[in-house]
């Protein structure tokens, strides 16, 4: 369904599963920044009312999901933390293709959320389906659905801006980029990505 290339190793729950702290610390700052990204669209795109309603909603399943997850930390009597650099989110931004049309740059950026999106709920998935805690399992299932959610709408919203033909190419593009990405990173257990 996500049409990631390479999925994640298997080994990643189990290392996640050793320190919760760190992968909710981690989850935090992602859904932090996912709420940041949709303002981002709104501001950059006001014209693009599409990109401008579904972003409303983004960003405000975004900011809940953050004070979810700040919840969870807090009943377990754990600080947020500092936020991380987020090097997959980093080497992605890397593949977009500067200069072009407007609506070129929007389905650039579209399209590289829809696989951060992708992978996040990927491995939500695998925490969802293997992390020892029931109580954790159910968590991160309800956060695998979301992300699936958001991941179809990003891609639907790019197919709204240029022909398709356009969109797919780019796409496979990112989705071959972003299995040479995972395959160069280090397997961490204390990040979603």
């Amino acid at each position: 369904m996500l049409g990631l290339k390479l999925p994640t190793d298997p080994r990643w729950v189990n290392i996640a599963e050793k320190d919760l702290q760190e992968i909710l610390t981690d989850h935090a700052w992602c859904e932090q920044k996912a709420a940041t990204s949709g303002i981002t669209f709104i501001v950059r795109y006001p014209d693009k009312e599409d990109v401008v309603t579904e972003m409303n909603a983004l960003v405000a399943e975004e900011w809940g999901h953050f004070r979810k997850v700040l919840k969870e930390l807090e009943k377990r009597s754990l600080k947020l933390g500092r936020q991380r650099k987020d090097l997959y989110v980093v080497q992605l931004h890397q593949l977009i293709e500067k200069g072009g049309s407007r609506e070129k740059q929007l389905v650039e950026h579209l399209l590289v959320n829809a696989l951060i999106e992708a992978r996040s709920c990927e491995r939500f998935r695998l925490l969802s389906l293997h992390l020892k805690d029931e109580y954790f399992k159910e968590f991160y299932h309800e956060f695998m659905l979301s992300e699936a959610g958001h991941y179809r709408m990003f891609l639907d919203l790019a197919k709204n801006q240029m022909p398709s033909h356009h969109v797919q190419t780019r796409w496979q593009f990112f989705l071959d980029e972003e299995a040479k990405i995972m395959a160069r990173m280090e397997l961490r257990g204390d990040r979603i990505h």
